[in-house]
């Protein structure tokens, strides 16, 4: 088990911090937090730090070629101008608003957003995966889910990778960035579900690095697990805190991991006990990320 020096780089505590994101131009980082419904923006060198209230939950993000940022809300898609702060509507969420939200997100290489659902009343399998290509939606694939996380693709852009939270499995697919389709789904790692024994967490946001790696939040678990791309656990890293969300690469040399994480709805005792819950944390990793690609309009 890696155990790395972790530091805090959010002043306070998210309710759901989500998609942590690197600009490289900018050499900045953004996240969100779904429940207070912001988007976050820090500039590491500086300390400088903004944010953007929404109109309702965020929950993914993506670099635009034309600047500013793609923001998948409860609503649907956006863009925020982060210079001004407006916000300018794409496509309406071709879904029903009462029972679904937007989640877990990433851009492909070819400048599409892929971004799953969560199925809010979690008593049927009701999550599915949309695409934003040039503006429009797509449906991917619907049922066999209920939390859309963890999209990632292999460096190769061969493989997508993508995690069900609620069955705490992760799948990888055959991947044709061509014609943005998936087939050939394969287990890469299931997990337990008891929780009364041997309950590591279950498998939330993550990220792939440049040797083609799977970096999973593990919720839940209080640590994050580094992948091989067949599914063995190559490292561990414990955290201060019980439930990360999702993982970046970022810094100039993309060797830092930026971790976000939830506090939302925790159990009191759980919060005294793990006081940076909710932070936005950073370590040192001894692989670089990738630079994440833009969204093209």
């Amino acid at each position: 088990m890696s155990k790395p020096t972790i530091e805090t780089v959010s002043e306070q505590a998210m309710q759901v911090g989500e998609c942590p994101l690197w600009h490289p131009e900018e050499q900045a980082l953004y996240w969100v937090d779904i429940e207070g419904f912001a988007v976050h923006r820090l500039d590491p060198a500086s300390g400088a730090r903004r944010e953007w209230k929404m109109s309702s939950e965020p929950s993914a993000l993506a670099r635009s070629v034309q600047g500013g940022l793609l923001v998948a809300l409860r609503r649907g898609f956006v863009h925020l101008n982060t210079e001004t702060g407006t916000l300018t509507d794409i496509a309406a969420a071709p879904y029903d608003t009462a029972t679904t939200r937007f989640n877990d997100g990433r851009a492909d290489a070819a400048g599409r957003f892929w971004v799953g659902t969560i199925f809010e009343p979690r008593d049927r399998q009701g999550a599915e995966m949309f695409v934003l290509e040039r503006g429009e939606i797509r449906k991917v694939w619907s049922g066999g889910m209920t939390v859309s996380n963890g999209l990632g693709f292999s460096p190769d852009q061969r493989t997508l990778y993508h995690a069900d939270t609620t069955a705490h499995r992760i799948t990888r697919y055959a991947f044709d960035l061509a014609g943005g389709t998936v087939a050939e789904p394969r287990l890469l790692k299931q997990f337990s579900t008891d929780k009364a024994n041997n309950y590591g967490g279950r498998p939330d946001g993550a990220a792939v690095d440049s040797e083609g790696n799977y970096w999973c939040a593990m919720f839940e678990g209080g640590r994050v697990l580094k992948l091989s791309p067949g599914g063995e656990i190559l490292d561990e890293i414990a955290l201060p805190l019980r439930c990360p969300t999702m993982l970046a690469f970022g810094g100039a040399d993309l060797r830092t991991l930026y971790i976000t994480s939830a506090s939302y709805k925790r159990p009191a005792e759980e919060l005294a006990r793990h006081p940076l819950s909710g932070h936005v944390l950073s370590l040192r990793v001894d692989v670089a990320g990738r630079a994440e690609p833009a969204y093209i309009e």
